[in-house]
């Protein structure tokens, strides 16, 4: 089992939903709105109320999915969250070596 995140722009999530719906087994997904700044340069600031608002809105994809399906899941990700732009966002997967799923019968999967 793996973790994916994904942090993109909003607009993009509506596609890589539905994208990510036509998988077969697709796990499910939460999504949780954020702000965030990236490493490429901003232009200077003149103020701390500029700094403070430097922010770009984002949203962040938290997933776990089997292994099976995890090359998938992340063509998806970047081939409709990449438009080419700066600030398209980031992608990164990690193992996961326990889940349990917490439903009418508790299912412990070790991974």
């Amino acid at each position: 089992m793996k973790e994916i995140k994904a942090i993109i722009p909003p607009q993009r999530l509506p596609k890589i939903r539905s994208a990510l719906r036509n998988i077969k087994g697709f796990p499910g997904m939460t999504v949780t709105k954020v702000e965030g700044c990236g490493h490429h340069v901003a232009k200077p600031t003149h103020g701390i109320r500029e700094e403070l608002t430097d922010y770009s809105p984002k949203v962040r994809i938290e997933m776990i999915a089997p292994d099976e399906l995890v090359e998938g899941v992340l063509q998806i990700l970047v081939e409709v969250g990449q438009t080419g732009q700066v600030g398209d966002g980031i992608v990164w997967v990690t193992s996961v070596e326990r889940m349990i799923r917490l439903s009418e019968q508790v299912t412990v999967l070790d991974c």
